[in-house]
């Protein structure tokens, strides 16, 4: 699911952003619970029970101001659903952050780990407050002080935060830190999305543009298009859109259009991407290196063999899905697609790879952090890069098998996937009197 700017948000965890329709995060996921749900012989009353969050946290944040003055701000942790293992989800920093949006999000997360087979749930939290108006002490303060009120809901074997809208791998490292210091040892496991300093996994801030790449390449050769001078379409050039990006120039496909919220740099013979700084290397630059600049409103409607939104949420809507002319989307980012938008792109056979699979490298690679933490052993990147790509591929090809055999759209294979699994071990641990 991206969020504060065209490109910040792809770095996350999960991080989509508020829905612009009057659907909101907690309808859309009981939504898409209800329809996976159609498709598969299951306990009603398990559907029944996850509709709803195990738990929700609030807490009361005050934090003292450089200036000496005290702000208090409201705090939240959802944690929708741990019958697979811990919860997982971000821990986000937005003005705009509330429990219902945390509870809908956290079950996206539930979603999102179990079509990947990862032993985790599904949870969500952050703190209502503009994290542009803090500065760099207060924002650190502020994460310590969440922590504390936090502390007794998280842990390595029961819930773990990542970063997410607003926060950041140093967020990560303090909210570390100030868990460590209360429990008086050190548990690096608590958070994924560290520093590698301080027990982070190498490869984590590139690994949902690197999954993106490889189910992009898993996509065309699905259906019979040579990576080698496919041309792609990449909305957002921030973490994930530029890595996906430069891994299929890299392995051959044309790239003939990134964009940032400035514009988006077009040249139908191929871009380098690799001379192309990244949101992260130098923001908002896209369009200083463009000899041809066309509107970010065109982007969509260039005739691409894939269309890749990989920056903010709902940017496919009712109003430009008709004039998609890609022949396959894949979503980068969390939520680009609505659901009406969808429903246009399915009537007219334009394929769309939903973002629980495509972009969930991130997750997956925090669970390989997770797991070199909890063993005291960091992995090189080239083991974290194969590990992924062998998740990826066995992700794809459980998503690939319920969209032939039951003829439903990716999504909704992506989603049966999901709630299958969950459903098989609510049924094995049965219900607690």
């Amino acid at each position: 699911m991206t969020s504060e700017s065209t490109t910040t948000p792809d770095k996350t965890e999960d991080s989509t952003v508020e829905s612009t329709e009057p659907e909101s995060a907690l309808e859309t996921a009981r939504r898409q619970l209800h329809q996976a749900a159609s498709h598969l012989d299951i306990d009603q009353n398990i559907v029944e029970r996850l509709k709803h969050p195990m738990k929700v946290h609030e807490v009361t944040v005050p934090i003292e101001r450089d200036d000496g003055t005290v702000d208090v701000f409201t705090g939240y942790r959802a944690q929708h659903d741990s019958v697979r293992g811990p919860y997982k989800g971000g821990l986000r920093y937005h003005p705009e952050v509330t429990q219902a949006e945390c509870v809908g999000l956290g079950m996206w997360m539930t979603w999102k780990c179990a079509v990947m087979d990862l032993p985790f749930g599904g949870a969500k939290g952050g703190v209502a407050v503009n994290p542009k108006e803090l500065s760099s002490g207060e924002k650190e303060r502020l994460t310590r002080r969440f922590a504390q009120e936090i502390r007794d809901v998280i842990g390595p074997n029961r819930d773990i935060p990542a970063p997410d809208m607003g926060t950041d791998p140093q967020t990560m490292a303090w909210l570390m830190d100030a868990y460590s210091m209360q429990e008086g040892e050190t548990t690096p496991g608590v958070v994924t999305g560290k520093p590698p300093v301080v027990g982070g996994s190498e490869g984590r801030e590139e690994a949902p543009g690197r999954s993106v790449a490889i189910i992009t390449k898993r996509a065309c050769e699905y259906y019979n298009s040579d990576l080698n001078g496919t041309t792609v379409a990449v909305q957002g050039y921030g973490s994930v859109g530029a890595n996906a990006a430069r891994l299929l120039d890299e392995w051959g496909a044309t790239v003939i259009a990134i964009s940032d919220v400035n514009g988006t740099m077009y040249d139908p013979e191929g871009i380098d991407t690799a001379a192309v700084p990244s949101h992260d290397e130098e923001p908002e630059a896209v369009t200083k290196y463009a000899d041809d600049v066309i509107s970010n409103d065109e982007l969509f409607t260039l005739d691409v063999d894939v269309l890749i939104p990989a920056a903010l949420g709902n940017v496919i809507t009712e109003a430009n899905a008709d004039a998609i002319a890609a022949d396959l989307v894949v979503e980068g980012a969390n939520g680009p697609t609505t659901s009406s938008a969808s429903a246009i792109l399915a009537d007219r056979d334009i394929p769309v790879i939903p973002d629980i699979l495509a972009n969930a490298g991130g997750v997956t690679v925090s669970y390989f952090e997770w797991l070199q933490d909890i063993n005291r052993r960091s992995w090189s990147l080239e083991r974290v890069n194969d590990e992924l790509e062998t998740e990826m591929q066995a992700a794809w090809e459980a998503v690939r098998t319920e969209f032939e055999q039951r003829d439903v759209t990716w999504r909704d294979a992506a989603y049966i996937v999901a709630l299958s699994r969950i459903a098989k071990a609510h049924e094995a641990r049965g219900l607690w009197p």
